[in-house]
């Protein structure tokens, strides 16, 4: 969480390399930020900016303490850690991405996709597990076990059936659905499940295909216009795969009950807090994310149509029931799908990101070829490989050491790679690639290598060619540095140090108190009648406990009384406030629609919290202590010079 904050708070402080000329808004230790420079970071960081001198002020001292914490991580040498530079790499290969695809192809990839995001399919598929790297005759076999499969579908048996049937579907999920997807749009499936799927006619079955899952082939049963982007909010009861049929019997009596009191006007915001099972979205009154046409997210069938069945904002549902349970669902929002133009940015972004994006970048290395005058050596010099890998290469104990020569491969751009550069690739790759006759798999790494070398020749030029990437790159490359630093001066340090934690708390253990607290019983009773009934009962017999109570109370309904036991902290809880509650049994009283009867142990007097009880708000004081501290360091060590009349003109 604090790394992804870092990064969104800071990742838009650029050091970019600037004319002497420039004004010079700043320096540290000596090195120049210049007034363009700042004036980019502070307009982008600043949607409406103000350039009155306090707004400029303000902003500068944030831009100073990220200054020096950088400054301070390059000292030291953060930047020059292996595991920082690999995590780094891994972000610039991301971000070369769109820069790295043949963007006439893309276009159309995005148009594509915009194509099947109006339109929903719904297929069944049967899966053969197959490793990625599995031999040519186990792909064989799963490839004819699928034939098989289809031919029986093809004669009459139903596909569920097949699908169930031994031998047939390896997906875990067939158990349920029959094989059975339901409905989906772009960017819900992987890519090839979903060419397949949006390729092949309703009613028709496909030929087994391949995905990184294995082998599949799949029917497709319906094809529709997409019914758009829905948010709903929902209150749940789970029951699990193996609950037992009182257990079904009985979640299924508390969801029509609740439905009964949300139809007779009870708030829905109340009854989630109180009901809902679904632990993920209860402190959201029920919110699920967004799913539908657009979105990555999908929700099983019964849950999508029954959602879909909603017409106004804030209707419900009926009780529905799913594998996970039973829900009543709330309209909060439905979005009809919206026109390309609306959606272009947002596809682009998935087109980038997707396995599609791959299928782009062969088209783009041919022009790359082109442009850099690319040429082939010829498989002469592939002979050395043709000959000396074996059948050690495939479970990995190969190495090149007999090669003695380093013969050019291919040209690019004057460029030459080699064949030590490749045997290096070879050994490394060998997971990469199935195993098969010698020349086949030689042939098949190369063009891996020469692929990969391509590319990597054209990322290497990005930096010149385009400001945005090297922009983009340098945020990265500051937003890990600072939160590595920031984890070891500060976040880790403050967990680590428990002698000078407990040195900070006995400090400042005045801040660290109690306020009045009752440790008590309380019950929340539905209604009026309920209160005098639970107050009765306690009254009668000291004996009787909280599990009597519910016994009696809740045995025709589970909505009609909560229990809970604590040391209640009277501010903080709001039932509990503007009352006076004495040791014992207290009267029956109503806050916000609800009745409550408290039974009180102990009134506890505001008291010092011990040190385990006020650790973890003492931790998060102690960090900011020694930020503090740090950057008070950190001002001495680094020098930083601010040039307040470029400051005050920004924007003039």
């Amino acid at each position: 969480m604090k790394k992804t904050l870092v990064l969104f708070l800071f990742g838009f402080l650029t050091n970019i390399a600037l004319a002497q000329k420039e004004p010079v808004v700043m320096t540290i230790n000596n090195k120049p930020v210049t007034k363009s420079e700042f004036l980019q970071i502070y307009t982008k960081n600043n949607p409406n900016p103000s350039f009155d001198k306090d707004s400029l002020d303000q902003y500068m001292e944030l831009f100073e303490v990220f200054k020096l914490k950088v400054a301070e991580a390059e000292t030291l040498g953060y930047d020059t850690i292996p595991r920082l530079k690999k995590e780094l790499e891994g972000y610039k290969r991301q971000l070369a991405l769109p820069y790295l695809i043949d963007s006439v192809q893309n276009q159309a990839m995005v148009q594509e996709a915009y194509n099947r995001t109006i339109t929903e399919v719904r297929c069944s598929h049967i899966l053969v597990k197959l490793d990625p790297n599995a031999s040519p005759k186990d792909t064989l076999a799963a490839y004819n076990r699928l034939l098989g499969l289809k031919a029986r579908i093809e004669k009459g048996e139903d596909f569920a059936s097949v699908a169930k049937s031994k031998l047939g579907s390896e997906d875990p999920s067939v158990v349920n659905n029959g094989g059975d997807l339901g409905y989906f749009t772009a960017f819900q499936m992987v890519y090839p499940f979903e060419e397949k799927a949006y390729t092949t006619s309703v009613g028709s079955i496909s030929e087994p295909f391949r995905t990184r899952f294995g082998y599949h082939i799949l029917k497709v049963t319906d094809k529709r216009p997409a019914r758009g982007t829905i948010k709903v909010a929902h209150l749940m009861i789970s029951t699990g795969r193996d609950a037992t049929a009182e257990t079904r019997q009985n979640a299924e009596k508390k969801i029509n009950e609740i439905y009964d009191s949300l139809a007779a006007g009870s708030s829905w915001e109340k009854m989630v807090s109180a009901y809902s099972e679904d632990a993920n979205s209860i402190k959201r009154a029920g919110e699920l994310p967004a799913f539908g046409s657009g979105t990555s997210q999908r929700m099983v069938l019964e849950f999508e149509d029954a959602a879909f069945a909603l017409k106004n904002v804030g209707e419900f549902s009926k009780p529905v029931k799913t594998q996970y349970g039973y829900h009543i669902i709330k309209l909060i929002e439905w979005t009809p799908v919206k026109s390309f133009d609306n959606m272009r940015r947002e596809l682009q972004a998935k087109v980038n990101k997707d396995e599609r994006s791959k299928v782009t970048q062969d088209s783009f290395v041919q022009k790359l070829r082109s442009q850099y005058a690319y040429q082939f050596a010829g498989d002469k010099n592939l002979e050395w490989f043709f000959a000396n890998l074996d059948s050690t290469y495939f479970v990995g104990k190969w190495n090149a050491e007999k090669l003695k020569s380093n013969k050019t491969l291919f040209v690019l751009d004057g460029k030459k790679f080699k064949q030590q550069d490749f045997a290096k690739y070879v050994e490394k790759n060998f997971r990469t690639v199935r195993k098969d006759e010698v020349a086949v798999v030689v042939k098949q790494l190369y063009q891996q290598w020469e692929k990969n070398q391509i590319l990597a020749y054209e990322e290497s030029l990005l930096p010149a060619k385009y400001p945005a990437y090297k922009s983009l790159v340098q945020e990265y490359h500051d937003g890990i540095i600072l939160y590595e630093i920031m984890q070891d001066q500060v976040w880790n340090k403050a967990v680590k140090d428990t002698a000078g934690l407990r040195t900070f708390f006995n400090e400042n253990s005045g801040k660290y108190v109690w306020n009045e607290r009752l440790d008590a019983t309380v019950y929340e009773c539905k209604d009026e009648h309920i209160a005098v009934q639970v107050y009765g009962m306690l009254l009668q017999a000291d004996t009787v406990n909280s599990k009597d109570v519910l016994e009696v109370i809740n045995k025709d309904s589970e909505l009609n009384l909560k229990v809970r036991m604590n040391k209640f902290e009277v501010a903080q809880t709001p039932y509990l406030q503007k009352r006076n509650f004495t040791a014992g049994l207290n009267p029956v009283y109503s806050v916000d629609g609800k009745w409550y009867v408290v039974k009180v142990a102990e009134v506890l007097p505001p008291a010092p919290k011990e040190f385990s009880e006020a650790k973890g708000i003492a931790t998060s004081d102690y960090q900011t202590y020694l930020e503090k501290k740090w950057l008070e360091a950190l001002r001495l060590k680094h020098k930083i010079v601010i040039n307040e009349d470029v400051l005050y003109q920004i924007g003039q």
